[in-house]
């Protein structure tokens, strides 16, 4: 079955840099687009859908998301918001109560979550493991996260679980023994949150190259909540994303820059926390690719909504509106290593946005607003 979406009147293609096209509309056929053009001149189709004269956008594409999880961590956040800082210590509370329940309660919850992202743009979304902690619990939940998602991605080395302490090391050698092996057949990504209070450069080294030689693709959690060797080593590695880059010297910026490791920046994790938010504008200016990403996770940035992301990115990152979107949808790709989301072009996945709006500077111009009309995810529209 074919379709066109027509009287589009201001359509991202991202092909180049945003490539904004007028007047437009776009043909799709199954999954796939299959052709891009003015609106006065496009084919027929088995199906016309009228965009109205609004803005049309790829579908946000978000690298980095914990969504296989139990329990609430209101309390915590409420704390914080009355001045205790974010330490990183409230995952082993979810990690209790992760453990406790039953796939389907975690696959109720994961499926509610990607769904209230859909709901927002969000057309692919990354899943981490993370809260299960041991050689069953995170095989079981990739394997959850794998129903509902294609990338997947190990965070068996999130925190050293509580019957480790004081034992890292030990961790270390089950994550990147035993753990691993029962999460390769489930992910095609593995991480490490590389901070004080969860590993070190060595011990993450250990780890991903571990992965690699299993064929995992790299991601690193770097440099959140202080200056450390995860930027660096992300580099030295070749991983396809260093998260989160709040606290960067110049090194850091320069090898981000000089490299194809993508910069993915996640405010919803600084708007949570109350932290600094990281420069965006450095990054750019430096010419690192940078992707946004939610980071939705039920401690540090409880949110599922890439729009509002993107609003916090223009606002307290010193980001373009264009500079969002292009991170949202386009970086989120390249973070992912993938070149047929983020972008609309023939032979792309036919992910689109279609917004209440006249223009993608809408999204961070009313930030809170549902300005998502309709959605259409591999060719369907939602």
């Amino acid at each position: 079955m074919s379709l066109v979406v027509t009287s589009i009147g201001e359509l991202v293609t991202n092909d180049p840099h945003l490539g904004i096209v007028h007047d437009a509309a776009v043909v799709v056929e199954g999954d796939r687009i299959a052709w891009i053009g003015p609106s006065s001149q496009a084919p027929d189709a088995d199906s016309r859908l009228d965009a109205d004269g609004a803005a049309v956008l790829p579908g946000f594409v978000d690298s980095h998301a914990h969504l296989v999880f139990a329990g609430d961590r209101a309390a915590e956040f409420g704390a914080r918001m009355a001045g205790q800082p974010y330490t990183g210590g409230g995952i082993r509370t979810t990690v209790a109560a992760t453990r406790a329940a039953s796939d389907e309660d975690l696959r109720r919850n994961a499926r509610r979550l990607v769904s209230e992202a859909l709901r927002q743009g969000t057309t692919t979304i990354e899943i981490k493991s993370g809260y299960g902690l041991s050689v069953a619990e995170e095989a079981r939940s990739l394997r959850l996260a794998a129903e509902i998602v294609e990338e997947t991605t190990f965070l068996g080395a999130h925190v050293v679980p509580a019957e480790y302490a004081g034992r890292a090391d030990e961790y270390v050698d089950l994550v990147r023994g035993e753990m691993l092996d029962a999460a390769v057949p489930y992910a095609k990504w593995v991480d490490v949150f590389c901070d004080r209070g969860a590993f070190d450069g060595d011990q993450a080294r250990s780890i991903l190259k571990a992965g690699a030689e299993r064929g995992l693709g790299l991601r690193l959690h770097a440099n959140q909540l202080g200056h450390g060797p995860g930027v660096q080593l992300a580099v030295e590695l070749g991983a396809a994303s260093a998260d989160h880059c709040t606290h960067l010297d110049d090194a850091d910026v320069a090898a981000l820059a000089g490299s194809d490791t993508v910069a993915t920046l996640l405010p919803g994790a600084e708007f949570s926390t109350r932290s600094p938010y990281p420069d965006a504008r450095r990054l750019l200016d430096a010419g690192a690719t940078v992707a946004l990403a939610t980071d939705c996770n039920p401690g540090s940035s409880y949110t599922s909504s890439m729009p509002f992301c993107i609003a916090l990115a223009v606002r307290e990152m010193r980001m373009t509106p264009a500079e969002a979107v292009f991170a949202a949808t386009a970086g989120g790709a390249a973070a992912l290593r993938r070149d047929d989301l983020g972008v609309v072009r023939v032979g792309a996945r036919a992910d689109l946005v279609i917004l209440d709006a006249p223009s993608h500077v809408h999204l961070a111009y009313r930030p809170g607003v549902p300005l998502i009309r309709t959605i259409l995810h591999n060719g369907v529209p939602q």
